[in-house]
């Protein structure tokens, strides 16, 4: 039998405007990162019971977010 997996939504009612090209997920898994065909980079609350909230949207690039990556310490 395989173990099931919770659908986890990365929005609020609405959907968001943008379109996701990116997901990562924190080593703490507490903030969820997404890049957008827009440029806009979000970062998204998680809490342990996996309700998610924004967070931040930074703006700035001028072309599409296609990947993420953590950087070192």
């Amino acid at each position: 039998m395989k173990p099931s997996v919770p659908a986890v939504a990365v929005w609020g009612r609405r959907a968001p405007s943008h379109s996701i090209t990116a997901v990562m997920i924190t080593d703490d898994q507490q903030t969820i990162v997404t890049g957008s065909q827009e440029g806009q980079i979000c970062l998204w609350d998680l809490s342990s019971d996996l309700q998610i909230s924004s967070k931040e949207i930074l703006f700035g690039h001028t072309a599409s977010v296609t990947c993420l990556a953590k950087a070192r310490e």
